[in-house]
């Protein structure tokens, strides 16, 4: 008895139940930005336009941060800039998986590309390496719509409706929740586990630089690490 093919359909319906578990985080991570936002002086558009245009909540908390501080506007990008860097990576990972699909297919998944949709694709190319291009382009775009647009809509009510938002809600416990959930089920190998404890220790010997800097620098040097560790336990040819 053969197995039918899945198709894409079916694969990006998977993704999007992949991708569930992070609406319960990604909620109070919306509706923290849309507060800090408000409050930072931002009106309801412009909080939109931020959210909408960059999908990045790391570096959206960092320029919002910059901006309350009347930092210069060009520190400001610079520092959003270093924060997004890993997005890079995650691109170059990928690129093995999906660079075959069209230029603007890849355009429309870099344009939702973040942390979340990044960890449930390579998870599910690792998990399914023959899978057809299609459906793991398909994968990848059902994960992603089911963690970009409740973004969209929790950060419009965030700005709405922050100030009703009671303090006892502690909304900023989400943002170590999503890097946990995403990080812990990866941790499989010697070189994973080195390359986050050395991400840790160096982001809290770094923790006094400004603007970022100390996480990119942990991350490099993370990165670093994991890299070699895995060279080494590799069987020479």
């Amino acid at each position: 008895m053969t197995t039918q093919p899945e198709t894409v359909r079916r694969a990006y319906f998977r993704g999007m139940r992949a991708a569930v578990p992070f609406i319960v985080i990604l909620v109070p991570f919306a509706l923290l930005f849309g507060v800090v936002a408000t409050e930072a002086g931002l009106s309801i558009a412009q909080v939109m336009g931020f959210a909408v245009l960059v999908i990045a909540g790391a570096s959206q908390f960092t320029a919002v941060q910059l901006l309350n501080e009347n930092a210069p506007a060009v520190l400001v990008l610079l520092a959003s800039l270093a924060v997004n860097l890993r997005m890079a990576m995650y691109s170059a990972a990928l690129t093995p998986e999906v660079g075959a699909a069209p230029l603007r297919i890849r355009a429309l998944m870099a344009y939702v590309m973040v942390d979340q949709v990044y960890v449930m694709a390579q998870n599910e190319y690792d998990a399914r390496p023959k899978a057809p291009v299609p459906n793991k382009v398909a994968f990848y775009l059902g994960s992603a719509s089911l963690v970009i647009v409740p973004w969209y809509v929790f950060t419009w009510v965030g700005a709405v409706s922050g100030q009703q938002i009671p303090p006892e809600f502690a909304l900023d416990f989400a943002l170590p929740i999503v890097f946990i959930a995403m990080i812990a089920p990866a941790l499989r190998t010697r070189a994973h586990i080195a390359a986050a404890g050395t991400s840790v220790v160096f982001s809290l010997l770094f923790a006094g630089l400004p603007s970022g800097l100390g996480l990119l620098l942990a991350g490099i040097l993370a990165m670093h690490v994991g890299a070699r560790l895995e060279a080494r336990q590799k069987p020479k040819p």
